[in-house]
């Protein structure tokens, strides 16, 4: 703040009226004004045109208060299915606090990364923090999506881990699993991964984070008795992430859910809010 004579600033652009949506915007805001920066909520209605949302995204890149834009996922199905790409190719890249354009995942397969997708950032600055080894350790990463599975693998890659990359097309995926030092569960199906996909003694990080709202899923996930039964019983719905909760009995440690991934991909935005701000006073100095 005192080297620009400005705190950071992020502009955080939210269409339609998702609940989760505006649970995760709140939190976002939240985080990053109470660091000292500046946040700002764009909001575009329900039956907003993806026309009206790219108008707003090329608005925000030309604000110079705002170093940094984040566009809420999903966007309204009233859109269409390429929306949130067409929106993620517009934000100049030097304030993709989500790392998402073309340009800064192209510079993070080449190890010149600047801008990275933050749940996958959090995950590396999780392991990082907890000394939990990569070099030479074989991590497996479960899911291949743009946002979290492919960015993750290159993090992993970068830090000398033997990467393998799973999906709902890979052949006995729990096998190759259980190979795994480092597990990264990033698929969205609640429990899917249960003790027999992981080996003992090994790192798990579940990204994921689903609702259940069906008893007999409940059930089948948590034993009588247990807190999360508790919860569910008083308010018709409980979270659940990824991992199985009996992976607890087999790995060597387990990221919680919720609690773990999702805090520290918040945190992410922040560092990442402040990264921009540096990156575009850097070229204005270039200039």
């Amino acid at each position: 703040m005192q080297r620009h004579g400005r705190p950071p600033g992020l502009g955080v652009v939210l269409a339609g009226n998702n609940p989760a949506s505006e649970v995760y915007v709140r939190n976002k805001l939240k985080t990053v004004t109470e660091a000292g920066c500046r946040a700002e909520l764009f909001r575009l209605d329900v039956e907003a045109s993806i026309d009206a949302a790219l108008a707003l995204v090329r608005q925000l890149n030309e604000n110079d208060a705002v170093d940094g834009i984040l566009v809420q996922s999903p966007l309204p199905a009233g859109m269409g299915a390429d929306a949130e790409q067409r929106v993620f190719d517009t934000i100049d890249p030097l304030k993709d606090v989500d790392g998402f354009h073309p340009l800064n995942v192209g510079l993070l397969v080449q190890k010149r990364q600047a801008l990275v997708a933050c749940t996958p950032l959090g995950c590396i600055e999780l392991l990082e923090r907890e000394s939990i080894p990569l070099r030479g350790k074989h991590a497996v990463v479960i899911g291949r999506s743009d946002i979290v599975g492919k960015p993750m693998a290159m993090l992993l890659l970068h830090r000398d881990a033997t990467v393998t990359v799973c999906h709902s097309r890979t052949a006995n995926l729990a096998e190759v699993a259980r190979t795994a030092d480092v597990l990264v569960a990033a698929i969205g199906r609640p429990a899917f991964v249960t003790r027999d996909y992981v080996k003992p003694g090994a790192t798990v990080i579940d990204v994921g984070i689903n609702s259940l709202t069906a008893r007999a899923e409940v059930e089948r996930c948590f034993t009588e008795g247990s807190r999360k039964r508790a919860q569910f019983a008083e308010k018709g719905s409980v979270l659940v992430g990824d991992v199985h909760p009996n992976v607890e009995e087999v790995a060597g440690a387990l990221t919680p859910v919720p609690g773990g991934v999702g805090p520290l991909t918040i945190a992410m935005v922040l560092r990442n809010t402040v990264t921009a701000a540096e990156l575009r006073k850097d070229r204005g100095r270039a200039v």
